[in-house]
């Protein structure tokens, strides 16, 4: 059985791009069809300034959002990274064969580094470095795919390169992954700002659906979202930004084609308003389901725990292989006392 591996930031609520992109493939195909493991990367919330409480907060609601959107203890593993020490160890490995070219030209990089900059703070070192330690997340378990978004697909690439060079100089160690992508609204677009990721971190409140927003602040903010010139409905990702993430959102919230539903609808106000009531449904279950498991926060608790369980036995061999093969020592194991001493 192949074995599938993906995380999810704690740097933010979570969005209906969030859900669509990733989740809802996760619990409705991936873990399913795969040895899967999924992953909140609290490490990775790290590489920017943050406050320590609201990282635990967002952390415990990520994994509690993730279970509500129908991911199974009983199908797949979910756990917390910083829970499982074989990615920090295998992440300063793998900064021993990555280049400093490689961390630069990270597109994802280029743009935080920036935005720290126009701001006026510092860039942290591990903003750099952390696509390595998601190669680390991914490597370590002998992964061989990982859904990503469109925005993901160039660390993944980084992390065959690194596993091939590893591979190649120390000896085969490493499954070399590939990422899959879902069909429909792999990257779900800000409906204020149709040319930009609807992402967790952003500030633009309006623009972005929260899994967790009242079903009035969804119809408010889809029938607001912003459009484009013209009257006509069509599918048109470059000419027409705003109506084709529309399209796009309804079409997977339905089940449909962007195109074929482009051809439906006569104003903007109609698909409008058939997008809005598609999110309230789409979202109602995974509402329902997260007001149930905060009742109980003991079981999600015991599913972290279990699951951080499962992860360590999984990744604790290919991490101690490869400490081997990059020569380092093993560890010399204590003596057991002698119970009669």
């Amino acid at each position: 059985m192949k074995r599938v591996f993906s995380g999810i930031k704690p740097t933010g609520h979570l969005t209906l791009g969030n859900y669509l992109g990733a989740m809802r493939q996760w619990a409705g195909v991936d873990q399913h069809r795969a040895d899967a493991l999924f992953c909140v990367v609290d490490l990775h919330a790290l590489t920017v300034d943050h406050d320590p409480g609201r990282v635990r907060r967002l952390s415990r609601q990520t994994a509690t959002l993730l279970l509500a959107a129908g991911l199974d203890p009983r199908l797949c593993t979910l756990f917390v990274q910083s829970h499982v020490d074989e990615h920090a160890r295998l992440s300063y490995l793998l900064e021993c064969v990555a280049t400093d070219g490689e961390m630069r030209r990270m597109i994802q990089y280029k743009e935080k580094a920036a935005r720290e900059r126009e701001r006026g703070g510092s860039v942290r070192l591990s903003l750099l470095t952390y696509p390595v330690l998601m190669a680390a997340d991914i490597l370590a378990y002998g992964t061989d795919e990982v859904p990503v978004g469109d925005d993901q697909a160039q660390h993944v690439e980084l992390t065959r390169d690194v596993a091939l060079r590893f591979n190649q100089r120390y000896g085969q160690t490493f499954v070399v992954p590939r990422a899959t992508h879902p069909a429909v609204a792999a990257r779900v677009m800000n409906l204020q700002e149709p040319a930009s990721k609807m992402g967790k971190s952003d500030d633009s409140g309006p623009g972005v659906v929260y899994l967790l927003d009242e079903p009035d602040v969804v119809r408010k903010k889809v029938m607001r979202a912003v459009t484009d010139s013209g009257r006509e409905v069509v599918y048109d990702r470059e000419g027409r930004p705003g109506v084709a993430n529309l399209l796009e959102i309804l079409a997977a919230c339905t089940d449909g084609d962007p195109e074929a539903l482009g051809g439906a609808y006569a104003s903007y106000g109609a698909l409008k308003k058939d997008t809005a009531e598609a999110v309230v449904e789409v979202l109602k279950p995974v509402q329902a389901r997260h007001r149930e498991l905060c009742a109980d926060p003991g079981h999600v608790e015991g599913v972290l725990r279990e699951g951080a369980e499962k992860a360590r036995a999984m990744a604790r061999p290919v991490v101690d292989a490869a400490y081997r093969a990059i020569g380092l020592l093993p560890a010399v194991a204590e003596p057991v006392l002698n119970a009669a001493r």
